[in-house]
């Protein structure tokens, strides 16, 4: 028997929206590029340089999206069970998509996916820092972007155009500075489709943005601890 899910009611009001969407362009690209001359300057690390960037990020949603964030907790409350089923079925099929994308890739020449290869990098130089960068500031300001913003605006016109939109701005979130300076490296966008049309059915069938947070900090706490042991093995 088919299990009928809620209504979707989850979404920002329209000023939570414009301040959220506004800030895309800020954090994707114009807060790496400033901060990133200081860093090459020498006056903050890459470390440094990547938490002051979310830092920045998870303040900001915190004033733009706080009241949503309080908004979208009672439906956390009322069904956490439902939350954790869908986290963790969510991860399981992350998991195949992931196996079967490795199979796919094999088929190219053998390279790493730039971007884990520099989180990587930079978690070895300081892995405390950046763990808590990845699993607890990235969702707290990806998810607002992508998906409460990106999705939830557009889903409100159309379901379909709400999951292609946001997967293809979160999937070129990761990879298109690499691109940018080896075209070679936008096959990597593979990687990002399973994880970003995860996150939204996760969003969507439980009905808070809180499951999506979740479920990425989870994604990123394995990812990051997978990252480490296969840097320390000498496989990155």
């Amino acid at each position: 028997m088919r299990r009928t899910l809620p209504e979707f009611t989850s979404a920002l009001t329209k000023r939570e929206a414009a301040a959220v969407l506004a800030y895309l362009p800020v954090h994707a690209a114009v807060l790496p590029l400033v901060l990133g001359r200081v860093m090459t300057a020498g006056y903050i690390t890459d470390v440094q340089g990547n938490v002051i960037c979310y830092a920045i990020g998870t303040l900001y949603m915190l004033i733009a999206a706080g009241r949503f964030f309080r908004r979208d907790f009672d439906p956390l409350c009322d069904r956490p069970i439902t939350v954790v089923i869908e986290i963790a079925a969510g991860y399981a099929m992350m998991f195949c998509c992931n196996m079967a994308l490795s199979l796919l890739l094999s088929a190219f020449p053998p390279t790493s996916n730039p971007n884990n290869q520099a989180v990587a990098g930079l978690a070895m130089e300081s892995y405390g820092p950046m763990a808590a960068m990845a699993v607890f500031l990235a969702p707290l300001v990806e998810e607002p972007l992508f998906r409460a913003g990106v999705f939830g605006v557009l889903r409100k016109r159309s379901r379909t155009a709400a999951y292609i939109v946001s997967v293809a701005l979160f999937s070129l979130y990761h990879v298109w500075a690499y691109a940018l300076v080896d075209p070679y490296n936008w096959v990597y966008i593979l990687q990002y489709i399973p994880i970003s049309i995860l996150l939204c059915r996760c969003y969507e069938r439980t009905n808070t943005i809180w499951s999506s947070i979740f479920f990425h900090m989870l994604i990123n706490g394995i990812s990051m601890r997978a990252l480490m042991l296969l840097h320390e093995a000498g496989m990155m």
